[in-house]
C-alpha cells in the first residue's frame, strides 16, 4: 500500500473516530439517560439502564398542559415560513447578484456579504418590532429570522448559479419570455438541488434556535422547542431523565431529516464550488 493511501486511510480512520467521540457518544448517553429513572440518572454515567422507563417521554409530552406539543407547531410554522421566504427572495437576489456586474449590484453584494459578519443588534431589533406593531408575534419572529439567513442563503445561490449557462436565458428572452417568467419557468426549476440544500441548512438552523426566539417571541403561548429546555433547566434541573427526554424529543425529527438529506446537502454545496 502506498504510503499515499496510507495517509487518507488513517485520516478516514480518525475522522471516523472524531465523529464517534464528538456527536454519536453525546447522544448515546443522552439516550440512556433519558430511559433511566430519576436517582439513577442523576448519576451521569455511560451505563445501560436497569429498567427501561418509557414513562419519561410521556411526562414530558404532558408537562404544562403539553407544551411540548404548541413548541413543535410554533417551530415548525416558524421554520417552514421562514424558508418559504428565503427561497423566493434569496433565489431571485442571487440570480440577479451573479447576473448583473455593474455598479449597482457591486454595493449590493458587498452589503450581503457585510450581514455574514455583523451579528444581530437586539435593543434596536426590539424598538423596530415594537413600532411595526409586531413584537412578541409570529410575523416578527419570521422576519427576523429570514432577515439574519439572508447572507448565507443568497451566497448559496450565487454560487451555484454561475453553473448554469447563459444561452439558456438568451434563447428564452428570443422566445418572448419577459424576465419574471424566464426566471420562473427556466432559471428556478435547475436550481433544485441548491434550494434542496437551503431548505434542509436553514430549516435546521431556524428550528434549533434558542436566543432569537428568547428575545424576539416572549411568552408561554410562544414557546419553542428549544425554549422547552430553558423551561426544563428550571423546573427539572435535578431530573436529568426528563430534562434529556425533552432534548431527544426536539433533537429527533431534525436529525433524521438531516441524515435522510445529506447527500444532496453536500451536492449542493459543492455543485456551486466547480465552474465547468
Amino acid at each position: 500500500m502506498k504510503k499515499r493511501q496510507i495517509k487518507y486511510l488513517m485520516g478516514d480512520i480518525i475522522g471516523c473516530l472524531m465523529t464517534v467521540l464528538i456527536f454519536i457518544i453525546p447522544f448515546i448517553f443522552m439516550l440512556l439517560t433519558s430511559l433511566k429513572d430519576r436517582k439513577e440518572a442523576n448519576l451521569l454515567s455511560l451505563s445501560l439502564p436497569s429498567e427501561i422507563h418509557l414513562e419519561n417521554y410521556i411526562q414530558v409530552f404532558q408537562e404544562n398542559d403539553y407544551q411540548i406539543l404548541r413548541a413543535f407547531k410554533n417551530s415548525i410554522l416558524l421554520a417552514g415560513i421562514s424558508v418559504a421566504l428565503l427561497i423566493v427572495v434569496c433565489s431571485m437576489g442571487g440570480y440577479f447578484l451573479q447576473r448583473r456586474h455593474d455598479r449597482l449590484s457591486g454595493i449590493l453584494n458587498k452589503l450581503v456579504m457585510t450581514g455574514l459578519m455583523m451579528p444581530a443588534a437586539i435593543l434596536p431589533t426590539i424598538w423596530v418590532l415594537q413600532k411595526l406593531g409586531i413584537y412578541k408575534t409570529m410575523t416578527g419572529m419570521i422576519l427576523v429570522e429570514a432577515a439574519l439567513s439572508i447572507p448565507f442563503t443568497v451566497m448559496l445561490y450565487i454560487g451555484y448559479m454561475s453553473n448554469i449557462p447563459t444561452e439558456l436565458e438568451e434563447a428564452g428572452f428570443i422566445d418572448g419570455c419577459s424576465p419574471m417568467r424566464l426566471f420562473g419557468k427556466i432559471i428556478f426549476p435547475l436550481l433544485k438541488p441548491i434550494t434542496a440544500t437551503v431548505i434542509i441548512l436553514d430549516a435546521v438552523t431556524i428550528f434549533n434556535d434558542f436566543t432569537n426566539p428568547l428575545y424576539f417571541l416572549p411568552g408561554r403561548e410562544n414557546v419553542t422547542v428549544q425554549l422547552t429546555i430553558y423551561n426544563f433547566m428550571g423546573k427539572y434541573q435535578s431530573s436529568y431523565n426528563l430534562l434529556f427526554a425533552d432534548v431527544i424529543l426536539i433533537t429527533v425529527p431534525m436529525l433524521i431529516l438531516f441524515l435522510f438529506f445529506n447527500k444532496r446537502i453536500v451536492d449542493g454545496m459543492v455543485a456551486g464550488a466547480v465552474k465547468g
